[in-house]
């Protein structure tokens, strides 16, 4: 695969790495969002914070259990920290779902730091608030 180097194709080629992680996690299937999270992986939810794949995965499966058909829409997405390999975002979030049979929606705030490895983009830690 070539690196694209400038800053445009970047954030086209991230933004699309975004849309397909979001898709991921719509699907409601944990074994379709692994597979964008590092090894040694951060992520910071509301709930608490989560170390390595297996934590991570641990977190939102339990949320995938909690919100049922839960729509997730990352808004507004911009890159501070944008080089061929290291990437930063912030954008807001909204979600959708029925939790314990009522409707219910909420928003917040992410970050997010994108490593490339092993020839692709990966989410190296995720920061949301709401």
């Amino acid at each position: 695969m070539a690196v694209v180097t400038d800053r445009t194709s970047l954030e086209s080629e991230l933004a699309s790495f975004m849309g397909e992680y979001e898709q991921a996690n719509n699907s409601h299937d944990i074994e379709r969002v692994v597979p964008f999270i590092a090894e040694g992986a951060t992520y910071w939810f509301s709930d608490g914070s989560y170390r390595g794949i297996g934590e991570i995965r641990s977190a939102i499966e339990k949320t995938f259990a909690k919100i049922l058909d839960e729509v997730y829409e990352v808004r507004d997405l911009e890159w501070p920290v944008l080089t061929t390999d290291v990437a930063v975002c912030r954008y807001r979030f909204a979600w959708t779902g029925v939790v314990d049979g009522a409707s219910r929606s909420g928003q917040g705030r992410g970050t997010n730091l994108i490593v490339r490895q092993d020839g692709g983009w990966k989410m190296l830690h995720e920061h949301l608030s709401s």
